[in-house]
C-alpha cells in the first residue's frame, strides 16, 4: 500500500474514533424546525455572533409573515463541542403596525449518527395595547431544528 493510501486509511480510522461529543456543532448553515420553520445562519463571526434570516412555517398560521432578520450569539465551539446559543427574530409583518419579537435560547447537539440538532426554548412577545392586556402578550414553546442538507 502506498503512503497516500495509508494516510487516507489512517485518517478515516481516526475520524471513526471521534465520539459525537467531540464533534463540533456550528450554527452556520440552513435549518428546519419540527414545525416547518426555516432558518439560515449566514454569518458566524469569530466572536460567536451571528446573523441570518427566519421564515415561519405553516404552524405559524399567518401566511403574511415574510422572511425576518435574526441576530444572536453562540458559545465558543472551540471551548465546548456542543455549544449553547441565543438569538432573536424581529418579525416583519406585512401591512401591520404590530410589533413581535421572539427570543430563542438553546443548545446545539451532535447525535451518535453525527447529525446536528438545535434544541431551543422560545418566547414570543407581541405588543400589548395596555398593561391590562400584558398577560396575553407572551407565548412560550420549544423547537427542534435539524440541518438542511
Amino acid at each position: 500500500m502506498g503512503s497516500g493510501a495509508f494516510a487516507l486509511v489512517l485518517a478515516l480510522a481516526l475520524a471513526a474514533c471521534v465520539s459525537p461529543a467531540e464533534r463540533k456543532c456550528l450554527l452556520s448553515g440552513s435549518w428546519r424546525s419540527d414545525t416547518g420553520c426555516r432558518m439560515v445562519v449566514s454569518v458566524l463571526g469569530e466572536d460567536g455572533r451571528f446573523s441570518g434570516s427566519y421564515l415561519p412555517g405553516p404552524a405559524a398560521g399567518d401566511s403574511e409573515i415574510p422572511t425576518s432578520p435574526l441576530e444572536g450569539s453562540q458559545q465558543d465551539a472551540g471551548l465546548v463541542p456542543q455549544p449553547t446559543f441565543s438569538f432573536t427574530v424581529h418579525w416583519r409583518l406585512q401591512g401591520s403596525e404590530a410589533a413581535r419579537t421572539t427570543a430563542f435560547l438553546g443548545q446545539c447537539y451532535v447525535g451518535t449518527n453525527g447529525e446536528e440538532t438545535l434544541h431551543a426554548l422560545w418566547l414570543l412577545r407581541e405588543a400589548a395595547d395596555s398593561p391590562a392586556e400584558d398577560w396575553k402578550a407572551t407565548r412560550i414553546g420549544t423547537s427542534v431544528f435539524t440541518r438542511i442538507k
